[in-house]
């Protein structure tokens, strides 16, 4: 296939059965909006543009929908928008998108609302297309209602009219009850040589039971033309299945979530049950990972070899490298920063690693320890109950259990530094801007203000008092 592909993305609906005052093709699947995954399956196949039509909500959905990211080594997919107002049918839509769809291509229609179609499928179709024929992409259903029905000649040896070309698409409410019975169904999506859709969509009309012009019309025209009309028939439905209400949203996203499953673990990733499994953004793993039930991936994030994740945990945006092992109920959402956690680090249970956290190797951070903006060097460790927060922490350093950085002072933030070996106390306040020097000790309970000496201990509390004999108070009788 040489012939460039413009595609044509059906977004202008408003979607009533959703119930909600966000445009149906803006609902979310796996992170990101139906018709985002439908644009970024463009970029799959190196089409040379992408043209949204809106219509409801069309400030919304143009400002929520982005260009896909190309491949590698590939040009990127232009992206723009046209409207479709007010809305008079399928064939009304692409007959605004007509004028900015280059002569000398293939136009792929599609959906915006059917966001699991394969690039290996919708490539079949292009390749049945090949710049020269209508080709239709179709599924039989054993209950076909409410879609139009693909209608075939007889074949050569009289045997039916289920197996001949193609001769036209009856929507189910224009369709007669032999037609209501055929149960091989159009998807709504097609691939036409761009050259003969302009001229068929010239030729449409409103003469039907809905009064709207049907893109479908295009078959009849394609066969009085003499034009061959070919269809790729398919057996999953779920890559033509549609997204019209929160309960086949939530189909869907099952869907899509048991697709990636699969695919890690048949590259070698080891989910403790593919059913209780999210990805809502891109998700990489080396060999070897195991990742336990109800965790979240969202943004991107890889795992290097041997990585382990515990029960319950969300992650987003971050790197964690080969042999670390992520605790249960951690949360690390490393935001625009990114999170990044050396080789063989261990986090959690109940940790917490925000933007900029920069782990290093074997660095352990324990339960309810909480990261930001921070970098901790090779072996450091910060077990219990502390924060860390715009600090730079070196090797083997030894972060006591309810200990802080006080990092802000109501307007502007500061950076503590805690140079190699040193050991903080137990429930310490670190006020920044300070360092402590390499090898000092920290007792427990101070409030350090002051930089201090490499190698010195340093004790920064009130003298404990104790009164002998001292009677606590007693309540007055009423």
């Amino acid at each position: 296939m040489t012939l460039a592909v413009d595609v044509v993305v059906m977004a202008a609906g408003k979607g009533t059965r959703m119930k909600s005052t966000r445009p149906k093709v803006l609902h979310r699947l796996g992170g990101r909006a139906l018709a985002q995954h439908v644009i970024d399956c463009a970029a799959q196949l190196a089409a040379r543009s992408v043209v949204v039509i809106t219509g409801h909500g069309a400030d919304q959905v143009e400002a929520g929908l982005q260009p896909p990211r190309p491949l590698e080594g590939q040009v990127a997919t232009k992206l723009q928008f046209v409207r479709q107002e007010p809305q008079l049918g399928t064939g009304h839509a692409v007959q605004q998108a007509a004028p900015v769809l280059p002569a000398d291509g293939v136009t792929l229609v599609l959906s915006g609302d059917v966001p699991l179609t394969r690039p290996d499928t919708l490539q079949a179709l292009l390749d049945l297309c090949g710049g020269e024929r209508l080709a239709l992409l179709t599924l039989d259903m054993p209950d076909p209602t409410g879609y139009g029905r693909i209608v075939r000649a007889p074949t050569a040896d009289g045997s039916g009219a289920g197996h001949g070309a193609v001769r036209a698409i009856v929507e189910h409410k224009d369709a007669t009850p032999e037609q209501r019975a055929i149960t091989e169904i159009y998807s709504g999506i097609m691939a036409v040589p761009t050259r003969l859709l302009s001229t068929w969509l010239a030729r449409l009309d409103n003469q039907n039971a809905q009064g709207e012009y049907y893109l479908t019309d295009v078959v009849k025209f394609a066969v009085a033309d003499g034009l061959d009309v070919q269809a790729h028939r398919i057996t999953d439905a779920v890559q033509v299945a549609g997204v019209n209400s929160p309960l086949q949203l939530a189909e869907l996203e099952r869907a899509y979530q048991l697709r990636l499953a699969q695919g890690l673990m048949e590259q070698g990733t080891r989910l403790a049950d593919p059913a209780r499994f999210d990805v809502r953004g891109e998700l990489t793993c080396g060999q070897d990972v195991e990742i336990d039930v109800n965790c979240v991936f969202e943004g991107r994030v890889r795992l290097g070899d041997g990585v382990r994740i515990g029960a319950n945990c969300v992650i987003a945006n971050a790197v964690i490298e080969a042999g670390a092992v992520i605790h249960p109920f951690t949360h690390i959402d490393g935001e625009k920063a990114g999170v990044s956690v050396g080789e063989r680090a261990l986090v959690g249970p109940f940790a917490r690693l925000r933007p900029g956290a920069q782990l290093g190797t074997e660095v352990h951070i324990g339960n309810f320890v909480e990261v930001k903006n921070s970098t901790l060097a090779a072996g450091a460790k910060a077990n219990h109950l502390a924060y860390l927060g715009d600090a730079t922490v070196g090797e083997r350093v030894n972060y006591g259990a309810g200990s802080i950085t006080a990092n802000y002072d109501g307007a502007n933030k500061f950076r503590t530094v805690i140079e190699a070996d040193v050991h903080v106390g137990s429930n310490c306040v670190l006020v920044a801007p300070l360092t402590i020097g390499a090898g000092g000790t920290i007792g427990g309970g101070s409030t350090v203000t002051k930089s201090t000496d490499p190698g010195a201990l340093t004790v920064a509390r009130g003298r404990q008092v104790s009164l002998r004999d001292w009677q606590r108070p007693t309540k007055k009788p009423a």
